[in-house]
């Protein structure tokens, strides 16, 4: 199996613009191959990309990688100041978002069309965090254009509050569509865990909340349904079902999809559950479309479908083959990002790692995928990883007779489960995603320097899942509560936010140890 991640052996670097004017995504122009010492790259490339975008920064600028900024949508967040507080041509009570939102046509396109689509405005709510002095926020837009603002939650009605936070993504290559299929479905059960282990994202719109991932809001910010269509899912969401065959079974949760498409694909010959999950694409409608790409240029033109799922924001993505590409690929999307290169490696590496392990031992991790969507509502909670519990497979080896099974059978064992018992283990009931890599590493006569940093990596994760180490969430918590202007009123002030972000900032230049976030790393 080979793998891309985010990363290339030749440190080449693609780079595409965000929704929000303040982002760029990078990507490699050349995917790694298989090998594990390749691994040993990841974080010098992550490094030479950080160094080619620091050269188009003015004086006094800083890159910096962070999940959400604090302040976004406040009076004076940025540079020039505005006035937050102004109704303009998106009704946003809280947003002047022409000011922020990339120039290209398709970014105006999305955020004008879900409005349009949903005919009226997006609405967030997030959890207050609740201390000693917390008021209700937004008194000032109790009106007759807010009715939608919750006590106790912070509001927000702009899709850039949710597209303007930014992911650490990994794609990776499948040898053919079964192993496809595979790894898209184990994927989907560790999406949730890994979006709490890698949480790094507590304060919107200048105040704490009660979550610690981005989760709800991303999901609320693309929100396209229109009233009656609130009992599907939204195009920002988990996946839907699991697509091989030993998941068909635990598939519990209804599929809408498009019976149109779903028979035209089985009349070709394509399997149901493919079938079923690219009719499910097909509920939906086209977010933005340009004129040139209208007619199709040829029978192989995937334009539309790469359009509609492009657009449909799983947690994972299955990628069919295309012009340019290697074949079936699968996008691992939950992840948050975090302050420094090392950490943004650890996370990376391991889930390259992991389906490593997933494949060379016939792992079974799957579980009914509604407590999958149970492990979501769980993973974005306010210190899910040192208090929070995921259902989790506690018997993962894959039986023979997997469509025979039913989904209360002992084979298909399941149990609530800590983090640090999931990533390191949990006595005789399971070994740990950890130690089970550690066990294949050993198997794989990894070469001494590369074990050394993947061992690094393991550690980081290890520690954090233990709650030995600070998520990037729990550690920006802490400073805003330990800050000599914070006044236990949930509120990120502009001197609180500003000194958070140079700390920030000197611990990814390498400038500052950070012992509770970092260790000795």
């Amino acid at each position: 199996m080979t793998f891309l991640y985010g990363e290339t052996s030749k440190l080449s670097s693609l780079w595409h613009p965000e929704l929000g004017a303040y982002m760029v995504e990078a990507m490699p122009s050349k995917p790694y191959s298989g090998l594990i010492h390749e691994l040993n790259m990841v974080e010098t490339n992550m490094r030479t990309r950080r160094e080619e975008i620091k050269q188009a920064l003015n004086q006094g600028e800083s890159l910096m990688s962070l999940t959400s900024f604090p302040r976004l949508g406040c009076d004076d967040f940025m540079d020039p100041a505005t006035n937050s507080l102004h109704e303009n041509n998106t009704n946003s009570l809280v947003f002047l978002d022409e000011t922020i939102i990339h120039k290209h046509p398709k970014f105006g396109a999305i955020t004008r069309n879900i409005r349009n689509r949903r005919r009226k405005k997006v609405i967030i709510n997030v959890p207050i965090y609740k201390d000693q002095k917390t008021l209700t926020p937004h008194e000032n837009l109790q009106d007759e254009k807010s009715e939608r603002v919750v006590k106790n939650h912070i509001y927000m009605d702009n899709t850039i509050f949710g597209t303007g936070c930014c992911s650490l993504q990994v794609t990776l290559q499948a040898s053919n569509i079964q192993e496809a299929k595979i790894l898209h479905d184990h994927l989907a059960v560790l999406s949730p865990i890994m979006m709490a282990l890698s949480a790094s994202s507590p304060a919107y719109r200048g105040y704490l909340s009660d979550r610690d991932c981005r989760w709800s809001v991303i999901v609320n910010s693309l929100d396209d349904r229109t009233d009656e269509e609130r009992g599907i899912k939204p195009r920002y969401s988990s996946v839907n079902s699991y697509l091989s065959s030993e998941g068909e079974i635990l598939n519990d949760v209804e599929v809408v999809f498009d019976r149109r498409v779903y028979k035209e694909l089985r009349d070709a010959g394509v399997d149901h559950l493919l079938s079923q999950h690219v009719a499910h694409l097909f509920i939906r409608e086209p977010l933005f479309l340009f004129s040139e790409n209208i007619h199709p240029k040829s029978e192989d033109d995937i334009f539309h479908y790469e359009n509609i799922h492009s657009t449909n924001w799983q947690t994972v993505r299955l990628k069919v083959p295309s012009e340019g590409s290697s074949g079936w690929r699968v996008e691992f999307r939950p992840m948050e990002v975090q302050f420094t290169d090392f950490e943004n490696a650890a996370y990376a590496v391991f889930i390259v790692l992991l389906t490593r392990v997933i494949l060379s031992l016939n792992m079974d991790l799957l579980i009914p995928i509604s407590k999958v969507d149970e492990n979501y509502e769980e993973a974005e909670k306010r210190d899910a990883v040192r208090s929070g519990t995921f259902w989790f497979k506690t018997n993962i080896k894959k039986s023979k007779k997997a469509k025979d099974k039913t989904c209360c059978s002992d084979e298909w064992s399941y149990a609530k489960m800590t983090m640090n018992e999931i990533i390191n283990g949990k006595d005789n009931l399971f070994p740990g995603l950890i130690p089970l890599i550690r066990r294949f590493l050993r198997r794989a006569a990894v070469e001494v320097d590369t074990l050394r940093t993947l061992q690094k990596y393991l550690e980081l994760l290890q520690h954090r899942a233990s709650g030995k180490l600070l998520t990037t969430a729990q550690w920006i918590r802490e400073y805003i509560l330990d800050h000599p202007d914070y006044r236990q009123d949930s509120v990120v002030t502009e001197r609180i936010n500003y000194d958070l972000l140079c700390t920030a900032d000197r611990i990814q230049r390498g400038e500052l140890k950070s012992p509770r976030l970092l260790g000795s790393f």
